[in-house]
């Protein structure tokens, strides 16, 4: 089994470091959420840095960002990327798809 490799974020750059160093910075980032999207009081759309590999399968690079529908249309709608730019353009995404319904059927789920 593949050992787990570990990043931080310097500014929006991504930085393989070791494990101590990892931990020691992501207990007290404060750059981890990328973009939260809320629509009254609920949550729709989140996008946060991991800053650990969930390319568990295949190759390319590390996935190293996580976007979710959290509620709206598609809720539960998951895509992992690998930088912060594409973290940002997957977030425009899920916010659209996650709105669909609020913008169609006029109603928020």
């Amino acid at each position: 089994m593949p050992s787990l490799k570990h990043w931080i974020l310097e500014g929006r750059r991504t930085v393989e470091v070791e494990t101590l160093v990892w931990a020691r910075w992501f207990e007290n980032a404060e750059n981890r959420v990328v973009m939260q999207e809320y629509e009254g009081d609920k949550l729709l759309v989140s996008t946060v840095f991991l800053g650990i590999d969930h390319r568990f399968v295949g190759d390319g690079p590390p996935l190293l960002f996580e976007t979710m529908i959290v509620s709206g249309s598609g809720c539960g709608h998951q895509e992992r990327t690998s930088t912060w730019d594409e973290a940002v353009e997957a977030h425009g995404r899920a916010l659209a798809k996650a709105l669909e319904v609020v913008v169609v059927e006029g109603t928020f789920p």
